[in-house]
């Protein structure tokens, strides 16, 4: 059983203050349940209306570090709302690992096919992993890569684990990869507290222009663009999907209102072939030698 926030905010008003509270300020079946465990006493005051209040507090303190885990109901109070509570100080105020939900694994998945001299809390930090790996940047917020790299976002999993087969698409750039999954406020965070440009690498479809212009280009304005390949118009002749292109353009017609140049370009491009075009085609064709 957890103790609510404003259930206890009540209780410690009651204690310092030694104030009766209204019984219609404090309803929760926590209250109930100290009512019939008397920690908290009940007090009828007109027709309709009752009060409650603390007979001995050392008791109520007790039976708050027995039955919640609560050591000190003032702790509780203050570290309960903070946004950055960890697990342990969640056990340290209320016994309670799981005493509201905390997201442990903060953070993002990188990948490179080259070293990259990057900076994590203050300590030089190469960035280096073998195929087959990534690497998962907890501490994003220390986390600051060279000026010369350009970030690019890989929508796509397979992509993202196989860039190496990707380079020839990012010939002249210093490309830092960064995976979209799992979805998060934290890589976007990231992306605007960083002056590098960040260029993303989605499926060539309406869907995939709305997620670029959604979750990224609104947040970081001129310092994002959409990555057209430059054979894009052959790979979509080529490899293009027609039965997806009618499923999304019947779901969204047009992305949102927020474009750039090279967008209107791309979506006209899809309606005159009306196929659209997912990026994991880029790892095949390469491969095989198919791509123009």
């Amino acid at each position: 059983m957890k103790l609510p926030l404003h259930i206890a905010v009540k209780l410690q008003q009651a204690i310092t203050g030694n104030i009766e509270l209204p019984a219609s300020s404090i309803k929760h079946v926590v209250v109930d349940k100290m009512l019939a465990d008397g920690v908290l006493q009940k007090k009828q005051v007109g027709k309709t209306k009752a009060v409650l209040f603390v007979h001995n507090a050392a008791a109520l303190a007790g039976y708050l570090h027995n039955i919640f885990g609560i050591p000190s109901l003032q702790r509780y109070i203050e570290k309960y709302p903070d946004k950055t509570l960890t697990r342990s100080e969640s056990v340290a105020i209320s016994g309670n690992s799981k005493l509201r939900g905390i997201r442990t694994f903060t953070g993002f998945l990188v990948n490179s096919f080259q070293p990259i001299a990057a900076t994590l809390n203050g300590s030089a930090f190469i960035l280096n992993p073998p195929d087959g790996s990534y690497v998962f940047i907890s501490d994003w917020k220390s986390f600051i890569p060279p000026l010369t790299c350009t970030i690019i976002g890989v929508e796509n999993a397979e992509n993202f684990r196989q860039v190496r087969r990707l380079q020839h698409l990012f010939k002249g750039l210093t490309p830092l990869f960064v995976c979209r999954y799992p979805v998060s406020n934290d890589l976007v965070l990231w992306l605007q507290q960083i002056p590098n440009p960040y260029l993303h690498f989605g499926d060539l479809d309406f869907e995939g222009i709305y997620i670029y212009l959604s979750e990224y280009k609104q947040h970081l304005q001129k310092k994002a663009s959409f990555f057209i390949p430059p054979n894009i118009e052959y790979m979509l002749k080529r490899y293009g999907n027609r039965e997806l292109y009618n499923r999304q353009h019947a779901n969204r017609t047009s992305p949102p209102v927020m474009q750039e140049d090279a967008i209107p370009g791309l979506i006209a491009l899809l309606h005159k072939y009306k196929k659209v075009l997912e990026q994991e085609i880029f790892i095949t064709a390469n491969n095989l030698g198919l791509a123009e």
